[in-house]
């Protein structure tokens, strides 16, 4: 496939950036100190870990994930980047009430660096922002792609990169997929959302027929856990028995009044309300991510080299 061999190359890529050759480890960039952490996690600085949240459909809560997973890994002394992946509708600067100066469209098309783009924000977390108007990274140019993949490097000082996309099954959402540790796909107990999570799982599953991946499932919006745990059971067998894909279930998000309170205000709901049960969930996800070894071909060398592998 030739996804696969560009993840491939992209993995080569980064792996000599991680590991010293051609020049040896990125720097963090000039930064503010972020807020004490309620526990330091981090004992020296390991590999990058590349999280991509996705989603089968729009509104099932990916951008609100991303942003307070990050936040759950503020709080265990991980530096942080949310990266917006969804150039077409950006809102992940929307849910934290932040106005960023350039996004990703200005680094690619007008010559801005990934510094000029990052934005710390107030909660320990660094953001780089999407915009409307460029779709498809498939479009760059050849000097476009290397570029990119050099601005890229700058965000290797980070331990968790959480790359919110769009939803759907564009080739750039399943890019992001394949670059990643760790692949989250969330849904609903609706109907249409379960539908169309079985649907993105099955485009994965034939598009990487030779690639070792698993997915991960977080069912959002549960009135109970066992709820929660019909739907995952039934996408994990389906993928199981007709797919042959591995599809390993997180958790769940309570549908929290909380969350929505939160959404208003346009701050995150691990800030307005750090004890309420999304929350708690959100936490018990990060938990459970931590706890999972991730493989050493990962980390931010596969990110680069899967989704630019046709650029050296």
């Amino acid at each position: 496939m030739i996804m696969e061999d560009q993840a491939e190359r992209l993995r080569e890529i980064m792996r000599q950036r991680n590991t010293g050759e051609n020049g040896g480890d990125v720097s963090a960039p000039d930064r503010e100190e972020p807020a004490p952490p309620v526990k330091s996690g981090s004992q020296g600085r390991g590999k990058t870990r590349i999280i991509t949240i996705t989603s089968g459909k729009g509104g099932v809560g990916k951008t609100n994930m991303s942003v307070n997973m990050a936040l759950a890994y503020a709080r265990l002394g991980k530096k942080v980047v949310v990266m917006d992946a969804d150039l077409g509708l950006a809102n992940v600067n929307i849910m934290l009430n932040v106005v960023p100066k350039f996004t990703l469209y200005d680094m690619i098309r007008k010559n801005k660096t990934m510094k000029d783009i990052m934005l710390e924000t107030a909660y320990g977390i660094t953001i780089v922002a999407g915009a409307s108007g460029f779709s498809k990274i498939a479009n760059l140019t050849d000097k476009e792609r290397q570029n990119f993949i050099e601005e890229l490097n700058t965000l290797s000082f980070a331990d968790i990169i959480i790359i919110d996309t769009s939803a759907g099954v564009s080739s750039n959402v399943l890019d992001f997929i394949a670059a990643a540790d760790d692949a989250v796909i969330v849904t609903t107990p609706e109907p249409t959302a379960i539908t169309d999570a079985y649907g993105i799982i099955k485009i994965i599953a034939s598009e990487y027929e030779s690639h070792d991946m698993e997915l991960k499932l977080i069912v959002n919006r549960v009135k109970s856990a066992s709820d929660a745990k019909k739907v995952s059971d039934r996408m994990t067998s389906i993928a199981g028995q007709f797919l042959n894909l591995k599809v390993d279930y997180l958790g769940f998000i309570y549908d929290d009044p909380a969350v929505s309170h939160a959404v208003l205000r346009q701050k995150p709901f691990m800030v307005t309300d750090p004890k309420c049960k999304a929350s708690i969930c959100v936490q018990h996800i990060v938990g459970k991510l931590e706890k999972n070894e991730y493989k050493q071909a990962g980390g931010f060398s596969s990110m680069l080299k899967r989704l630019f592998g046709k650029s050296s």
